[in-house]
């Protein structure tokens, strides 16, 4: 941190004076360090001039030395690193000169501070070590404190964070001794910024969180922003973007109210980092412009520079590769006018994956060897192991994997040194990437079972935290898939499922794990099945498990590992607990087609006429594509069961969650549901856990008169998007029909109109035995704990039952029912769809019925009508589910009338 000498800091036998002028210039100091510290940089820099003339005039030479040092600082600020250490330097001789000790500290702590912003942090070290130095010997505890604040972000910004965390753990210390609670809030935040940088995200927030209630209780806006900035980052690196950018939006709020325009500069740059992280390309370039336009405004090389280099990777990853050139180069001629040289490096290694993405190798080559040049020069641990790692995804792409193999390790050995989990893991998964695509398939198990450990201790360190967990498994999941296709490469495919399996809805199952388990005060981590275990699962459900796993085929873009799909893994569980295992080539979708799974599943949901197809980019049909019943169905369609009242449970991965398996039809126009009976699933564990939840239900069984039946609530008003005006939504006279139906099957009375408000509902759905909610459903697919079932308004409540409230609820319904809109879609995550279903599930409920698309009002009140009825003669909630299907289907022939419905969970 900078340090700005004010009046009090000089000489006490200077201070006696009475000079008007002295007086004046002691002013001007003190005026220009408050407009500094309200962001006012171009008049704190005339306050200090005007006093810098007035000391010289004056022979004051503490006072020009105080004047020289804080615009040192001024021009740091502003990017101006050069003018900066010449006032430093200046400062300093001034200070030895009159034998000043306080003074020649301050001036090496800013020199420290100057190199640091430069990327040199082996000589900002060295001042920084002279000024605690000379802190130490004139017992200056604060300067003390603050010189071990300075050397923590060096170290930090080396890849030290061992160092950094000593150091600033030596400043805490120090700071809650003195009782310096400003301090205390800054050395926490720090801590928060290594523990971040460490991988360690749980403890990285758990210090910036009280780093930032001290700022708050001190009403120190500014520390305040940091720390703000700093939690940001790290939900950012947890993948929880949603919290990151709510963080960041508070964090912008304060530096517009203390007029920080530095700081509302680097906030609106992290919100542009989010929205890139989210895929919301056009939303980022928005933000980094603006935070561009800031740097530029008030002169910021520095921040000009970083939002160059910010703005070239976004559009990079937009595929306008040559515009990204542009920027990045820009960025380079920054930072090298400025003498930036970790600037330099960044950017650098930007250009070296950029010319990568446009498959100019040699030029990616060249320039990530420079940056990595750069990062040895500067001793930046972590910017070399970036650089290492980049060069061995560019000798990849070569097909070099010798080459591949050896940067990467380098990388893996930086990782470890510095104790950054996070790469560790990236280099373990890079590293047994090389091995399997050169063949050497016993080093690329060993390796990428070492890379899911990692994995599985970093979600361990986040407890009981499942939004963290669901966000943090997206950017591990990749090393989950390729030891499956190593195992399938060893031909152990049962191996590969266990593999699937562990990949899969984990942070669902700790969290089922947890609430089933009796000792709530302590996190459980569940254990994934084995075979034998997962073979169980099959015969206690009596069902035919038939699991999917997409691969895919790896390449970088803008330095990003993505890929396009390769293959389909499918295994088959039958009741008897025998396993087997199909593969589907599906790279000719992409070869010849230039379509994916995806496309495949919005070009079937277009022909069901369920989605618009003025919404998607995919054309369809074209002659020759194979329809998701080959792909999905074909391969394993000897080894379904001939009896369709027999149990088939699908669990899907990623878009397959989309897919509407009862509408599949075969070569003869047979829909699948004619011959099977169908549910779905998470994963195989999850399945597990909800016959443990209904086998709870059984032992309290509920009054059958329980029932809550719902039907066309007053509707309320919402946005059809951010900003726009509520309306109110249209009602449902088919639901409302539907409910007036159902509830004498049940027991019960139906609840319409102004009747069904949230906060009724809401009372009633913890004691019912089963919960029919006959509605619109609203479906947010970014967030997923944003969709909603809209109930009446009533009060101050909006009338929106979101996912996100029902995940608090405990509930002992053994059937929930959510005849509306979109209720099974979400955010589709590694971890399955993040939504209304799953929420009810997390709830306590075994068996959920929810829909796919938005159903029409009239075929699915014909359909409820059915299932209940079927349920009153059967209590298997599958087979009635198809019936009614069936049902339907001969007064309402289109799938869209009929297949949008899915059972999730339990049968009975």
């Amino acid at each position: 941190m900078s340090l700005l000498t004010t009046p009090d800091s000089l000489f006490p036998a200077i201070a006696k004076t009475t000079d008007a002028r002295k007086t004046e210039a002691d002013r001007l100091l003190q005026q220009g360090i408050q407009q500094y510290q309200t962001g006012q940089l171009p008049a704190a820099m005339n306050s200090w001039q005007q006093a810098l003339q007035i000391y010289r005039a004056l022979k004051n030479r503490q006072g020009e030395g105080a004047a020289l040092g804080n615009l040192g600082v001024a021009y740091r600020a502003l990017g101006n690193n050069a003018k900066g250490i010449e006032y430093s330097q200046q400062s300093l001789a001034i200070a030895r000169e009159i034998k000043d000790r306080l003074g020649e500290g301050m001036a090496l702590g800013n020199l420290g501070n100057a190199y640091h912003v430069l990327g040199n942090n082996a000589k900002a070290i060295e001042y920084t070590q002279q000024y605690l130095a000379i802190a130490r010997e004139i017992k200056n505890r604060l300067g003390e404190g603050m010189a071990l604040g300075n050397l923590a972000a060096a170290y930090h910004s080396l890849g030290n964070y061992a160092q950094a965390i000593e150091c600033s753990q030596q400043w805490l210390a120090i700071a809650r001794e003195i009782k310096d609670r400003q301090s205390q809030g800054a050395a926490l935040d720090l801590l928060g910024g290594a523990y971040y940088l460490l991988g360690n995200s749980t403890q990285a927030i758990e210090y910036s969180q009280q780093g930032l209630a001290i700022a708050r209780e001190i009403k120190d806006r500014k520390e305040e922003g940091r720390a703000l900035h700093t939690l940001g980052d790290a939900y950012k690196s947890l993948g929880n973007y949603a919290q990151a950018i709510e963080y960041t939006q508070q964090r912008l709020a304060i530096a517009r109210e203390i007029k920080d325009r530095r700081g509302e500069g680097w906030a609106l740059g992290n919100l542009g980092s989010a929205y890139h992280s989210l895929g919301n390309y056009a939303k980022a370039i928005e933000y980094l412009q603006l935070s561009l336009a800031i740097a530029r405004e008030i002169k910021d090389r520095y921040g000009q520079g970083a939002t160059l280099n910010s703005l070239g990777i976004t559009y990079g990853s937009l595929g306008d590769l040559a515009k990204a050139i542009e920027y990045l180069q820009q960025s380079l001629a920054i930072a090298r006018e400025i003498k930036d040289r970790d600037g330099e490096r960044a950017t650098l290694n930007s250009l070296g994956i950029t010319y990568g993405s446009l498959g100019d190798l040699a030029k990616a080559i060249k320039y990530l060897q420079q940056s990595l040049a750069i990062a040895r020069e500067i001793k930046d641990r972590d910017g070399e192991g970036k650089a290492l790692n980049n060069l061995g995804s560019t000798y990849g792409s070569l097909g070099d994997y010798s080459q591949a193999i050896e940067y990467t390790q380098q990388y893996l050995v930086i990782a470890r040194e510095i104790k950054d989990r996070d790469g560790e893991g990236k280099a373990l998964n890079n590293l047994g990437s090389a091995f399997l695509r050169a063949g050497n398939l016993t080093e690329a198990e060993k390796i990428l079972v070492n890379g899911i450990q990692v994995w599985e201790s970093m979600r361990q360190m986040l407890g009981s935290n499942d939004a963290n967990k669901i966000s943090i498994f997206e950017g591990q999941a990749r090393t989950y898939r390729m030891l499956q296709e190593v195992r399938v490469a060893q031909n152990n495919p049962i191996a590969a499922l266990e593999i699937a399996e562990r990949g899969r809805a984990r942070a669902f199952v700790d969290l089922l794990t947890q609430r089933l388990s009796s000792d709530s005060a302590n996190p459980v981590i569940a254990t994934a099945p084995n075979q034998d275990q997962i073979r169980q699962i099959a015969k206690a459900q009596n069902a035919t498990l038939v699991q999917y796993s997409i691969i895919y085929e790896d390449f970088q873009i803008q330095g990003i590992q993505v890929g396009r799909e390769s293959a389909l893994y499918i295994w088959v569980i039958q009741p008897t607990g025998e396993i087997t295992f199909r593969e589907v080539d599906i790279k000719p979708l992409w070869q010849q087609h230039k379509a994916s799974l995806t496309d495949l599943i919005i070009g079937n949901q277009e022909f069901l006429a369920v989605r618009s197809r003025s919404s998607t980019g995919f054309v369809q049909p074209q002659p020759n594509l194979p329809t998701l019943h080959q792909l999905l169905i074909d391969p394993i369609e000897t080894l379904l069961p001939k009896d369709p009242n027999a149990h088939v449970i699908f669990i899907p991965q990623r878009s397959l969650f989309q897919v509407p398996f009862p509408a599949l039809q075969d070569a003869n126009g047979t829909y699948l549901i004619q011959k099977h009976t169908i549910l779905t699933a998470p994963s195989i564990q999850v399945l597990d856990l909800t016959r443990q939840q209904r086998q709870k239900l059984v032992q309290k069984p509920a009054n059958s008169s329980n029932a809550l039946v719902l039907g066309n609530p007053t509707m309320p008003s919402v946005s059809a998007y951010l900003g726009a005006p509520k309306q109110q939504l249209s009602p449902l006279p088919g639901a409302e029909a539907e409910a007036r139906a159902i509830a004498p099957l049940l027991n019960t009375q139906a609840i319409t109109g102004a009747q069904g408000t949230k906060a009724a509902i809401v009372q009633k759905m913890p004691q019912a035995s089963i919960i029919h909610l006959a509605t619109h459903g609203l479906l947010d697919d970014v967030r997923g704990l944003g969709s909603a079932i809209a109930l009446a308004p009533s009060g101050s409540d909006d009338g929106l039952l979101t996912a996100e409230e029902i995940f608090d609820m405990k509930l002992q319904a053994s059937l929930v029912v959510l005849s509306a809109c979109n209720t099974g879609e979400g955010r589709i995550t590694g971890d399955g769809v993040i939504g209304l279903s799953r929420a009810l599930i997390s709830a306590g409920v075994p068996s959920v019925i929810v829909s796919l698309w938005a159903v029409p009002d009239a075929p699915t009140s014909e359909l409820m009508q059915s299932f209940y009825q079927n349920l009153q003669n059967n209590p298997d909630k599958a087979q009635a589910l198809r019936q009614a299907m069936l049902t339907t289907m001969k007064t309402h022939p289109g799938p869209r009338n009929w297949a949008a419905f899915t059972l999730i969970g339990e049968a009975e």
